[in-house]
């Protein structure tokens, strides 16, 4: 199959689905990235397309995409919409990763927003959770107990935002484990992603 994930700044992907990604790749399925900004507001852009760069590679993804857009300026306009669409149309993805609507981030919610409409088409389209996402409860949960270091690896690429939880002594790998034991408890497992369905369309043969 081929794995669309698709985030707003660099790190989202890694925080909502790199752990279900990780497990994607291993299967020998194709992982592909498209990250919408750089995220020059919340660091050097250079350092974060790096960061970013080294995650892929963990990841063992295929191929990452910039949407070369200003990082807290998204809109849910045509021209997101169209970059959107560009690589759904090149990849022709099985199964799209969104950002969900509901987050306290603009960028946030015009992605997801956008995400609609350009995966509108697609089979299997899941929305994922950020440490900014309000009001999530998920309906799909991938077991990540195996890949849970390989995850928090992932999040320690992305060096220049690892302490910016702004929550006194807490990390973004500490706040992903937590995460993960959470939604591990609602899927009946040790270590969970949980996802929110937009729309899963399977085939009984």
């Amino acid at each position: 199959m081929n794995i669309l994930a698709i985030g707003a700044h660099p790190d989202d992907v890694e925080f909502g689905c790199g752990g279900s990604l990780i497990k994607y790749a291993r299967a020998g399925h194709n992982v592909y990235l498209l990250v919408l900004t750089n995220g020059e507001v919340g660091g050097n852009p250079d350092q974060r397309q790096k960061e970013q760069e080294a995650a892929v590679e963990i990841i063992g993804a295929k191929e990452l995409f910039w949407g070369g857009f200003e990082d807290t300026q998204l809109e849910d306009n045509l021209q997101l919409i169209l970059k959107i669409e560009g690589i759904v149309r090149k990849i022709n993805p099985d199964i799209v990763f969104l950002n969900y609507s509901n987050d306290v981030h603009q960028d946030h919610r015009a992605a997801a927003k956008a995400g609609l409409s350009a995966t509108r088409y697609i089979r299997e389209v899941l929305f994922y959770e950020v440490p900014t996402t309000q009001g999530f409860e998920p309906d799909i949960f991938v077991d990540i107990g195996e890949v849970l270091e390989k995850k928090a690896e992932l999040l320690k690429a992305h060096s220049s935002q690892t302490h910016k939880t702004r929550v006194e002594n807490l990390n973004i790998v500490e706040s992903a484990q937590s995460c993960a034991n959470f939604r591990g408890f609602q899927g009946r497992v040790r270590y969970a992603e949980g996802f929110k369905a937009l729309r899963v369309l399977r085939e009984i043969k």
